[in-house]
This record gives C-alpha cells, structure tokens and sequence, in this order.
C-alpha cells in the first residue's frame, strides 16, 4: 500500500437501501463500509439483497492496487440501461478480502439512503 493511503473494511449495522429510476433495487441491513483514502464512503451489498435479476454481467475490468480486479454490472430496468452502475471484487487481493463478491453502486448514480 503506498504511504499515507488507507483502506478500512468493516461490516456495519446500519440499513441500506438502493433506487433508480424509482425502483428499489437493493436493500440490506448487513452492508460492509469500505473508506478508502480520496474516495467517497462505498457500501458494498450481499448479493441476496440486491435484485440480481435486474443486473448483466458486463465484459469491462479496472484493477485497482488496493483491492484487486473489479468487474462491472449493468442494471436493466424496463426499456433503460443504466451501464457499468455496479461493481464486484470476485478475487479480491487479501487485504480487500471482506468485499469478496459483494456488490457496489456508484454513489452519484442512484439514490442510495443510509440509516
């Protein structure tokens, strides 16, 4: 990790609850936090709360020296796609081991609500 960067992964009691377009598409009270140095606060979601019916896998990767390789999702409500909206660290490195396959939504695409 490079000096003065810091990732902090914990599972928080908190309820989390996930709108696009109007739609309700995730909801959970088990959230893992993730705080990450010059990031936003990211909530990463068990995929049994989110509305995986609604959500493609996408062919796009990022690789991020903190976390691993993230793969991205494509959420499908209707006649609207909303691309690449979500992301998941299927093999995450081990110091990101507590994201594992857990799902994450752009903060500023979607309305995300935090209790």
């Amino acid at each position: 990790m490079n000096p003065g960067h810091t990732l902090t992964i914990a599972p928080a009691d908190l309820h989390v609850v996930v709108t696009v377009d109007g739609e309700k598409v995730a909801e959970t009270d088990h959230p893992v936090v993730l705080e990450e140095t010059g990031m936003p606060t990211r909530y990463y979601l068990p995929r049994e709360d989110v509305r995986m019916d609604l959500l493609r896998t996408t062919t796009f990767t990022t690789e991020c020296p903190f976390k691993g390789e993230a793969s991205y999702w494509t959420l499908v409500l209707g006649d609207t796609t909303h691309d690449g909206i979500a992301w998941s660290y299927e093999t995450p490195i081990a110091g990101a081991a507590g994201i594992e396959g857990m799902l994450c939504f752009y903060n500023n695409r979607v309305e995300l609500t935090v209790d």
